[in-house]
């Protein structure tokens, strides 16, 4: 089983307690390490709670323990467990082999005594057995029958159980009677006390594990295996969830340990200009910044490195944790403030291509701490500092780059290996200005002050968030999500960026970590046609346009791949930096991406959509030809693209990395291309191909007919199977059946029932190929929200609307993903699917 399967209120508590300091995991033996069997010899742990145990023994602050009834010496050799792993037997008292020795002669003879009185009741009941211990004696009934086993129990409890000296423990089909005290709270209590454990974590299944349950408090968890009553908050029915839980908190545990000082993903927030991004994290830490260009290397990778792998950071000089960071309003200036204390971040606009400029405005009364630590090259890149008059000039990169800072008095260390500058600066006496320059050794005053390049950035931002038409559903948000699609545009280009970062992690601590810095066809479209929406036409002009020129250097339009550089240029081949940990130990880091050699057949829909959408708002502002030449040109040549290839299968929206599918994703965007451009004709008086419309009719009775599974009751992710897709919904959000048909309604029922988990919708959960798990996509959230309008379900849709509102980060900033259990955010960010579908759901509602 996964660990999707056990309860979600357990996973968030397993997930609680692996973020504390110093963890104790603590199990009982017998029924939930290993199931209960009817010979105790072969009582063998569950393969996976064994490697859970070792795993968690080997982490760092991290201790393991098995407490069972059993002898100790029994324990160690059918346990396998290896000697990181703590043992305790005989209930809670026996702590090491030696443990005989220990015992007086008094109590040795009491033992031998009552060892013969429970050796003669066993010989009168068949199916009993004797299980002798260093101080303690049991009376295992299991395998007798019930009236044989209840005389026998009743024949202990009546006689050697009321010897002085003896102390009672009564189990599943056993009692057990010992000369010395025994109790699995104190032996757990002991154990705590000895590795100053912040938290424990206790799994056990019968009532003599009730007293480890009843040490429990505040952080701790206890786990109880089947029926009956107990003082374990949480609950699992069988040993085998024994073994998935502890593979879930290994994990969980693992992951904390490897990236315990990682922001928050959602608490990241992007700066940005018409031609690169950036991020800061709360503390005003720029932990993300390429050159030349977004999609180049990095000078600071803080995000997926730490501090090694660069990064500028401010804070005051007394420590303290920030107040607050928000966007000025309408901009991409973020200011994070202290008390007594803020830093301004913006990149200017005044400069030339090539270049990457960031300013740092430190204001207040109080004294501030710089850490300038530039790292090129994803951090492989050795620099030297050198202090002058007017800053640092950075030595040793392939790119010049300088930092001015007149009036700060930098101190440069070295690690051996690199070189870092520090200073301490008092901006009480005036705001203190650092102008990081990437692209040029000008360290030079620029030729306008720092007020006027601000006011310059700024009002280019807010001139045009005032042309917009925003939703009226939750405007500042919306407002937020229009400008960080803006954000992502690369103006000089034409292209648009996916997301700002790579290697995001979609599951913490695992290998799907992707570079999407690049320009994607479908995502570019998609975000250009929400630009249109809101009153923007110049986003999709410039798109089209470097659509246009990449076009140019294939020999036709089916021949597109799904992504290129944000110039056009195809990519160099997918690559890993084993020198970066990744975020939060998420690993690989990847620069670089595969899915550029995929087959991806729905690409064609999106773009002509976008030209749909651009002629129609062109007709509407008044435009003298709503639909030119150029683009009717380009809607031809999807279609031509979709006649030629429609039929074959792909790797779909996703990028499955397996085997090509006949998607009904896929399938239902050439439907899309055809379609919208029968409309666009109609509407614009062009002439059609006299194949077009059959087309279109051929693809849509195929894929009513082979997408659609009675089995599942909903159109599915391709022909060859039952798996679902969230993509699918499609099918009745373009339109290519009736949103009324009972077949799609029922869709939107089986992809609710299968996909949603919260406040989000997985895309998927059949085996993609890849190992690990992923969080639900926003962006599929968005589309179900459209689906539930559609068929009349609209306080469905406002209550899924208001949850995806909330995971929002407090910069107003969405990630790809999100994990419901661990409500926190996945996925590189932001992300212009994810704001875009935003957009999409407040238009709808409002």
């Amino acid at each position: 089983m996964s660990a999707q399967d056990l309860p979600i209120e357990l996973r968030r508590a397993l997930s609680r307690v692996a973020r504390t300091p110093r963890l104790l995991v603590a199990s009982d033996y017998d029924g939930t390490m290993a199931p209960i069997v009817s010979d105790p010899e072969r009582a063998f742990p569950h393969a996976e709670s064994v490697r859970a145990l070792r795993g968690l023994a080997g982490l760092a602050g991290t201790t393991a323990a098995v407490i069972s009834g059993r002898a100790l010496k029994d324990l160690a050799a059918l346990s396998r467990l290896p000697a990181e792993v703590q043992l305790v037997g005989s209930h809670g008292s026996e702590f090491d082999i030696g443990f005989i020795h220990a015992i007086d002669a008094d109590a040795r003879q009491l033992l031998a005594e009552i060892t013969e009185d429970l050796q003669q009741i066993s010989q009168l009941h068949p199916g009993t057995g004797v299980e002798t211990k260093p101080a303690s004696v049991a009376l295992h009934v299991r395998n007798a029958d019930p009236e044989h086993a209840e005389k026998a129990l009743a024949a202990v409890r009546a006689d050697a159980a009321q010897r002085v000296g003896v102390q009672v423990t009564e189990g599943k089909s056993v009692i057990e009677l010992a000369v010395v005290a025994t109790d699995k709270g104190h032996a757990l209590d002991l154990i705590r006390h000895q590795e100053g454990a912040t938290a424990a974590v206790f799994v056990g299944d019968d009532v003599t594990d009730e007293k480890a349950f009843s040490r429990l408090q505040g952080p701790d968890v206890g786990v109880k295996v089947g029926s009956g009553d107990s003082l374990a908050e949480f609950r699992v029915d069988t040993t085998e969830e024994v073994a998935t839980s502890l593979a879930f908190l290994l994990d969980e545990r693992r992951t904390w340990l490897s990236g315990a000082h990682a922001p928050p993903i959602e608490r990241l927030t992007m700066l940005a200009s018409p031609r690169t991004v950036a991020l800061v994290t709360p503390d005003a830490t720029l932990t993300w910044l390429c050159h030349p260009e977004p999609d180049s290397a990095s000078v600071f990778a803080h995000l997926l490195g730490g501090p090694e792998a660069g990064h500028f950071s401010v804070g005051p000089h007394r420590s303290a944790l920030p107040l607050s960071q928000r966007y000025i309003d309408s901009t991409m200036t973020v200011q994070t403030r202290w008390a007594s204390l803020s830093v301004t971040d913006y990149l200017p606009h005044d400069v030339r291509p090539g270049r990457t400029d960031l300013t740092r405005v430190i204001s207040g009364q109080a004294a501030a701490v710089v850490t300038f630590a530039p790292r090129p090259e994803f951090g492989q890149g050795q620099v030297i500092l050198e202090a002058v008059t007017e800053g640092l000039r950075v030595h040793g990169t392939n790119e010049p780059i300088v930092l001015r800072s007149p009036g700060v008095r930098w101190n440069v260390t070295s690690d051996g290996n690199q070189q870092t500058a520090h200073a301490v600066v008092d901006p009480s006496r005036g705001d203190v200005i650092l102008e990081l320059r990437c692209g040029t050794e000008d360290i030079g005053p620029s030729q306008t002050l720092e007020e006027e390049r601000r006011a310059a950035s700024e009002s280019y931002w807010s001139d045009w968030a005032k042309g917009l038409t925003l939703p009226t559903l939750k405007p500042d948000l919306m407002k937020r999500s229009a400008l960080t699609l803006r954000g992502l545009v690369h103006v000089d280009s034409g292209s648009i960026m996916a997301a700002a970062t790579t290697s995001l992690p979609e599951e913490i601590g695992g290998v799907r970590n992707w570079d999407y810095r690049y320009c994607w066809l479908r995502d570019a479209a998609l975000t250009a046609s929400a630009l249109v929406s809101l009153g923007s036409l110049s986003e999709a002009e410039g798109f089209l346009d470097w659509v246009h020129d990449v076009l140019e250097t294939i020999p036709g339009p089916e021949r597109l791949h799904p992504l290129y550089t944000l110039h056009g240029t195809g990519l160099p081949p997918e690559a890993v930096i084993d020198s970066l940990p990744g975020y939060a130990g998420s690993r690989p880091v990847r620069i670089g991406n595969a899915a550029n050699q995929q087959v991806q057949l729905d690409v064609f829909g999106p773009i002509v959509e976008l030209i749909c959408d651009l002629s129609h708002a062109r007709e509407k502002q008044g435009a003298p030809v709503a639909l030119n030449d150029r683009d009717w040109e380009l809607v031809c040549a999807m279609v031509s693209a979709v006649e030629r290839r429609w039929f074959e299968p792909d790797h779909g929206i996703w990028e499955i990395r397996d085997n090509p599918r006949h998607h009904v994703y896929s399938k239902v965007m050439g439907w899309v291309t055809v379609d919208r451009a029968v409309t666009l004709a109609k509407h614009f008086g062009r002439t059609i191909e006299p194949g077009w419309t059959p087309l279109r009719d051929k693809i849509a009775d195929e894929v009513r007919d082979k997408g659609w599974k009675d089995e599942v009751r909903s159109y599915t992710a391709a022909y060859d199977g039952t798996d679902l897709d969230a993509a699918t919904l499609h099918i009745g959000l373009s339109g290519l059946i009736d949103p009324h048909d009972e077949r799609f309604a029922a869709t939107v029922t089986a992809t609710e029932a299968e996909l949603r988990s919260g406040s989000t919708v997985y895309r998927y959960h059949h085996d993609d190929g890849l190992p690990g798990t992923e969080g639900g996509f926003h962006l599929c959230a968005a589309w179900l929200v459209e689906a539930y309008l559609l068929i009349g379900q609209r306080s469905q849709a406002e209550a899924l609307f208001a949850q995806l509102v909330d995971v929002a980060g407090p910069t107003g900033l969405l990630s790809e993903e999100y994990d419901p259990v661990a409500e926190r955010s996945l996925g590189n960010h932001p992300q212009a699917y994810s704001h875009l579908g935003l957009l999409r759901c407040a238009q709808l509602l409002a």
